[in-house]
């Protein structure tokens, strides 16, 4: 069997339950020492087999699938395996050759970074989408034409950018271009190595972001999320969920109160 597991954004104990366990009965595991922490593999047995993959093409890490049909594999990967963790060539790589597989999904960056800074994402009445995306730089073929920043700030909704830190003069430009609906005082949350032992929160604007960024000397690992939800002001309107006039189908309505 082969375990696609998502390590989570850095801390150790933000590795979910089930991808200690597949550590636990891994006889091989590939991993990315540059990305992932090397506390996670406390979980693995002794005698474990380690592969780093930061020096590994695909075609490498197929190998070590290719070579070991029997073993039980690990490949680790940071944060969740269902964002920019190029799981799917290796999942074809699977079904192609008849090996079993699961995936195990992690704590994502954004969820780190959006604990970090102590906010909700969704706030009813400012934001209820987010928007995960990046720039298109060194892999830009790998974003289609439709998915520009121009095109998501058009929609005033929360987003959430990874692997844009290069380049955040340009982001910064970006966001306020076009139909934007961000403004130059807009909120950003810049989270750096979010549940890291290092992790260090910025609260920025899109007209200071480049600034701060300079000014704190990041380069790599960073996350932005931008949008008026980051703002940590009380919500302009509470939650349906528990309200007494909102009706689910655990709970009834008590009516509407007077005056409305």
């Amino acid at each position: 069997m082969i375990s696609f597991v998502g390590a989570g954004p850095g801390a150790a104990d933000l590795i979910t339950l089930r991808g200690a366990q597949r550590l636990a009965f891994a006889d091989i595991v590939v991993w990315a020492a540059s990305l992932v922490s090397d506390v996670m593999l406390q979980h693995c047995r002794a005698g474990v087999v380690l592969h780093d993959s930061k020096t590994m093409t695909l075609d490498d890490v197929c190998h070590v699938f290719a070579d070991n049909p029997h073993a039980e594999i690990v490949r680790l990967h940071s944060g969740d395996t269902s964002i920019y963790s190029a799981i799917g060539e290796q999942i074809a790589w699977c079904r192609t050759h008849g090996r079993d597989f699961d995936i195990v999904p992690g704590v994502s960056s954004m969820s780190a970074a959006a604990a970090l800074a102590e906010t909700e994402l969704t706030i009813p009445g400012v934001s209820q989408s987010v928007v995960i995306t990046r720039l298109a730089r060194g892999t830009a073929a790998s974003v289609p034409d439709s998915e520009t920043i121009e095109a998501f700030a058009a929609t005033g909704a929360t987003l959430a950018l990874f692997l844009s830190v290069t380049c955040v003069d340009d982001l910064a430009l970006r966001l306020l271009s076009g139909r934007s609906r961000y403004t130059a005082r807009t909120p950003v949350v810049v989270a750096y190595r979010a549940s890291w032992p290092d992790e260090r929160l910025i609260r920025s604007t899109i007209s200071t972001l480049a600034a701060d960024v300079r000014a704190a000397g990041l380069t790599a690992t960073t996350l932005f999320l931008v949008g008026d939800a980051l703002a940590g002001t009380a919500p302009p309107l509470a939650s349906h969920v528990y309200a007494p006039t909102y009706a689910t189908r655990f709970r009834d309505s008590v009516g509407v109160p007077s005056g409305e």
